[in-house]
């Protein structure tokens, strides 16, 4: 699709999931190798695009399944943003709570990690909405 032809209301929708673990307090980060989409991409939240088909939700329990194993609840949206040097892109953030599986790197995932939310900003390459930052905060 040529979206050129489009000054609004047309975007690239991702979901990323802030796996959250309760019991441990801890978030769920990936990392990836030679990202299509973002070459300085190396940790980041399970995310995916999503479909037609279904609701935004089934996509991304199947993204995180399909990279972590995991089977998740998805209990709300925190934030959603589009970037500024792509505002055609556009990120919905929602929290995520895990329901059963095992933890295990897997698709684009070559590694996994649990990490308190407060640590997040030292492992992604990229930034950080600050209304994330500080959603992250509070799940500690």
């Amino acid at each position: 699709m040529d979206r050129s032809q489009f000054k609004k209301w047309v975007f690239l929708v991702n979901a990323l999931g802030i796996v959250y673990d309760p019991k441990t307090k801890m978030i769920l980060i990936g990392r990836s190798e030679n990202d299509p989409y973002l070459s300085t991409l190396t940790r980041c939240f399970p995310w995916g695009s999503i479909g037609y088909d279904e609701e935004i939700e089934y996509y991304l329990r199947e993204e995180i399944k399909g990279k972590t194993w995991l089977d998740t609840n998805i209990e709300t949206i925190v934030f959603a943003k589009t970037y500024p040097e792509k505002r055609d892109f556009l990120s919905i953030y929602y929290l995520c709570t895990i329901v059963g599986g095992k933890t295990e790197a897997a698709g684009s995932f070559v590694e996994i990690k649990w990490i308190k939310p407060s640590e997040v900003a030292k492992y992604f390459t990229t930034s950080l909405h600050p209304n994330v930052l500080a959603y992250l905060k509070i799940l500690e």
